[in-house]
């Protein structure tokens, strides 16, 4: 019984997927390291501890993977002020919770981030339960972050909303179905690549055709 849908919150609900670039930009040019940033952006939506060693290589991330996380923390940190949701994502969260669905926030970011942006959202009171990266032993691509926040409400089936390959890799690993938004950047080939059931170029296009979607209702 799918009774949950587990929302992807950075990219997917609140427009974070360029500050997180410019943020990983500058924490490995502080060890003299320049990445281009559209293939830094091509790993954002992994955890920080896959997408070091992903974008660095290996050697950095034995080096300087934990002082490099750091000083991302600290760049993104700056940025965050600028944080703005999407059109219509609170509207989401609102008619997934009007349909049935139980609404858990399957987020990979910092705890304290992730306190943000539910106040940007103003969703607490919407959201049976969230994730942050304190959750999961591994983050995305792996599955353990969906798995985590079926725990959280006693479930052991749902729907996921995400803007990257890295989310519908995830959602299949967990053996869960996935809708997908463009807003991270990704092509609709690319999406439907990794396996997104439907992808949907905004918010306001995918609550339009939510009856299209695997998202409709539970059931």
């Amino acid at each position: 019984m799918a009774d949950t849908a587990l929302l992807d919150v950075d990219g997917t609900l609140v427009d974070t997927n360029y500050q997180h670039s410019l943020a990983w930009f500058r924490a490995f040019r502080r060890y003299d390291l320049t990445v281009p940033v559209w293939r830094i952006h091509r790993a954002v939506g992994m955890g920080g501890d896959q997408l070091v060693p992903a974008v660095a290589g290996d050697a950095f991330e034995g080096e300087h993977g934990d002082d490099a996380r750091e000083a991302w923390e600290e760049e993104f940190d700056r940025l965050l002020p600028e944080v703005q949701p999407f059109d219509g994502a609170r509207d989401l969260i609102v008619e997934l919770g009007r349909r049935g669905w139980e609404v858990v926030l399957a987020s990979s970011g910092e705890g304290r981030h992730v306190d943000a942006f539910l106040d940007l959202l103003d969703a607490r009171e919407l959201c049976e339960a969230w994730t942050s990266s304190d959750d999961a032993e591994s983050s995305k691509p792996a599955p353990d972050l969906f798995q985590v926040a079926l725990q959280r409400v006693g479930s052991t089936s749902g729907v996921v909303l995400g803007d990257s390959t890295w989310d519908v890799e995830a959602a299949a690993r967990a053996g869960l179905p996935a809708v997908a938004l463009r807003t991270g950047g990704y092509s609709v080939e690319e999406l439907r690549g990794a396996g997104a059931t439907s992808v949907h170029d905004s918010m306001r296009d995918l609550i339009a055709a939510l009856d299209t979607t695997a998202l409709a209702a539970p059931s």
